[in-house]
């Protein structure tokens, strides 16, 4: 009897641990591809040249987490030829010239301070706002920077090797991929625009900055601008149907409402462009006024928020 209960038991082992060697070679595959569902790299969005030479909005993987740190992974993806450049999505190129170093940095107050070497200065003249500008713009979408000052190698930047000057402090009142369109020098305003743009199936986004005399209010602008795409953006998108119409908005504090009296585009099947229009629309706005909420309504009901 005892040989048979120790015989027993030895079998219910066994197989037990069968069972359980069977579970670990061969999981649930479901469980797998849940897993697996929620390995989605971050994206940190960043300010590239495309090919067509603009200083476009598009992103990269993060793998940084503390602001100053992701700070140095902006400088480094937008430098050319460092070991991040394999980041940096196809169609797409770095602005920093290469072996460029950042000796120091410091962020006080919401004001970065960014040390760079001489390097810093071998730019191409015909790239040294396009610089500026991918630097300003990509290190701005961080909520913790409002200003930006550059130092090379202790000393201010003021001008760049061309003689042109640059302002002690920027932010995005610099502008980017610029047009003048000036009847006058006195009472000239600036409105940033971002416009789609596609590079196969990746779209993306390029700002333009327009510097008139128009005192229009500038959401106004926005909304006239991406309906009527102006010959200089002829390689440039905006699938804002030219038979919507902004009938009211609402400034708030950090936010902004938008009521339009037809749909936005018109395929309305299409969710993914209708997203992108929104996204373009909210963008501008952003940077035109500081918001960080943008509230989309049209024929009396409401088309979703845009949230930065």
């Amino acid at each position: 009897m005892l040989k048979k209960s120790s015989l027993r038991r030895i079998m219910i082992t066994t197989l037990a641990l069968f069972i359980l060697l069977i579970i670990y070679l061969f999981p649930d595959k479901n469980k797998i591809e849940e897993s697996l569902s929620y390995i989605e790299p971050e994206q940190l969005p960043i300010f590239l040249i495309d090919k067509m030479e603009y200083v476009a909005r598009t992103s990269v993987v993060k793998s940084q987490s503390e602001t100053l740190e992701i700070i140095t992974e902006i400088i480094e993806t937008l430098t050319i030829n460092s070991p991040r450049s394999s980041y940096i999505p196809e169609g797409f190129m770095a602005i920093i010239p290469q072996d460029t170093h950042l000796l120091n940095l410091d962020l006080k107050d919401g004001t970065l301070k960014l040390d760079f070497d001489k390097n810093f200065l071998k730019v191409e003249e015909k790239n040294e706002e396009k610089l500026i500008e991918a630097l300003v713009y990509s290190l701005l979408e961080l909520k913790d920077i409002k200003k930006i000052s550059i130092l090379i190698e202790g000393e201010p930047l003021t001008k760049m090797p061309s003689g042109k000057k640059i302002p002690a402090l920027l932010d995005k009142n610099f502008g980017i991929n610029k047009i003048y369109n000036l009847d006058s020098i006195k009472d000239t305003s600036k409105t940033t625009v971002y416009y789609l743009s596609k590079n196969k199936d990746l779209y993306y986004y390029v700002p333009v900055t327009t510097i008139n005399n128009d005192s229009t209010e500038k959401v106004e602008i926005i909304i006239k601008e991406l309906k009527t795409t102006p010959i200089y953006h002829t390689n440039l998108i905006s699938y804002l149907a030219s038979s919507t119409n902004l009938v009211n908005y609402e400034l708030l504090e950090n936010s902004i409402s938008l009521s339009f009296d037809n749909y936005l585009i018109a395929n309305l099947s299409d969710e993914k462009i209708l997203e992108e229009v929104k996204y373009s629309i909210a963008l501008s706005l952003r940077d035109s006024y500081g918001v960080s909420e943008v509230i989309f309504n049209s024929l009396d009901e409401e088309l979703g928020v845009m949230a930065f």
